[in-house]
């Protein structure tokens, strides 16, 4: 039941901290000035870092003592991070992450991994384009699936446990 636990939080701290600030900074560096057609929006950029640095420093902390968020095995909470993370990874602020010695390690693994170099394909920063075409995206699903079953498939225990648990 812990793990399931742990991948719950650590999700939770992707949805409420980490992409909102990871997602406003790449937004206004590569949405704005390509799809928007404006200026990128500093102050929303500064004040997302100073927001996004201090869930960095967290997740620095926990890494340290972990290879994946939710413990020694990667889960979806690792995954859910790909697609912000990705598109973060190709502003000039970065340098967040890799200021970052166990959350660079974490991120290098988890881009290294097959299915994310093959989503990465399909999710384009440099040249400033950030469309993900639906088409495309499809037959590298399947790598993406086969990682979240394996992530899932470590949490089938857990979630016996809870299910039992609730019965009684």
């Amino acid at each position: 039941m812990e793990d399931w636990a742990m991948v719950d939080m650590w999700l939770q701290v992707e949805a409420h901290q980490h992409h909102p600030a990871a997602a406003a900074i790449a937004r206004e560096c590569i949405a704005a000035p390509t799809l928007l057609g404006r200026v990128p929006n500093q102050t929303v950029i500064d004040e997302n870092i100073k927001k996004l640095k201090k869930v960095l420093e967290v997740y620095e902390t926990w890494l340290s003592k972990c290879r994946y968020l939710a413990g020694d095995f990667l889960s979806l909470a690792d995954l859910s991070h790909f697609t912000v993370m990705h598109y973060f990874m190709g502003t000039e602020y970065a340098a967040l992450v890799e200021a970052c010695p166990h959350v660079k390690a974490w991120w290098e693994e988890l881009a290294a991994r097959p299915a994310a170099k093959k989503v990465a394909g399909f999710l384009t920063t440099g040249s400033g384009v950030a469309l993900v075409s639906p088409l495309k995206f499809s037959p590298s699903m399947r790598d993406v699936v086969s990682d979240l079953e394996h992530a899932l498939n470590k949490l089938q225990p857990c979630r016996r446990v809870q299910m039992q648990a609730k019965e009684m």
